[in-house]
């Protein structure tokens, strides 16, 4: 069995994205790794190039950035790396330059790609996330995180990503069937310093609107505030990624939040209440269990 993992990145540093802790988690269950690194204003090229010579290749690129509709652009990097693994390989792992895999789900991972890989109605494995808010001590609790999505896909090129990023589709616009797996990935895209989070949401906002929108919607501050934008989080319980460590140990701002204090609507609640008591879920899927 042959792994490749792939993803996308540009201005890694100028936005402080934990790209390095997302490849270097998952190297070890991939044989080798294919990087489309888009044209950048800091460092990144540099930063790509200095993980693992042996293991990366490269692709440079040129992002569109006139397609400031829903976040294409995001789609067609990643489509860019996506075809440019070998046709010598089973199983594309995908990572996004903010998500990092903890070591202890990589045999769960392996173990996985091994039992379906023979299984030709299988397109890809459903991983859960938690999705880090504010600082690395509180995790998301409402429904308005995406609770799963698929990461590794079956070396079909038929398949392409979907829509911003998030998830996959195959030939005509049809959902994979895909099997879940018993691990998560780590989501670290709203854990930074407020500084830098202020610089990025002017930013990337301009990825899926138009400069109106911008001007209209986002604030025009030094820093980002957390507080405002909380519906409801809670404590995190367990152990980050080794890989995450010593970003951690580095974080320089600070962020407490009294979950007591959690903003939740009647709506969410009554979503959780059919969730957890009547095992209705309405949220969205992006794929087929099989």
């Amino acid at each position: 069995m042959k792994v490749t993992g792939f993803t996308f990145i540009r201005n890694a540093v100028k936005y402080d994205y934990p790209i390095e802790e997302a490849i270097r988690s998952i190297l070890p269950v991939c044989d080798d790794f294919v990087v489309a690194v888009g044209k950048s204003e800091d460092d990144t090229l540099a930063l790509i190039e200095s993980i693992d010579p042996d293991k990366i290749r490269i692709v440079e690129t040129i992002w569109d950035d006139s397609l400031r509709t829903g976040g294409h652009v995001l789609a067609e990097e990643t489509n860019k790396a996506f075809q440019a693994v070998g046709d010598d390989t089973d199983w594309c792992f995908y990572i996004q330059g903010d998500e990092v895999v903890h070591e202890q789900y990589l045999d769960e991972i392996k173990n996985a790609m091994l039992r379906w890989k023979d299984n030709a109605r299988v397109d890809g494995l459903l991983f859960k996330y938690k999705h880090f808010y504010g600082s690395y001590d509180y995790v998301g609790a409402s429904r308005r995180w995406y609770p799963n999505e698929i990461r590794i896909v079956r070396n079909n090129k038929s398949i392409y990503s979907y829509q911003d990023a998030q998830g996959f589709r195959k030939g005509d616009n049809e959902k994979l069937n895909v099997k879940p797996i018993d691990a998560f990935v780590y989501h670290y895209g709203w854990v930074k310093d407020p500084r830098i989070m202020q610089r990025k949401q002017e930013d990337f906002n301009k990825l899926w609107h138009d400069d109106e929108w911008v001007d209209k919607h986002i604030d025009k501050v030094s820093k980002f505030n957390y507080a405002e934008h909380i519906d409801a989080i809670k404590l995190f319980d367990g152990t980050h990624p080794k890989v995450m460590q010593e970003r951690i140990a580095n974080s320089n701002w600070q962020f407490d939040h009294d979950i007591s204090m959690n903003r939740t609507t009647m709506k969410e609640k009554l979503k959780s209440f059919a969730a957890s008591k009547l095992g209705l879920d309405f949220s969205y899927k992006n794929y087929k269990l099989i």
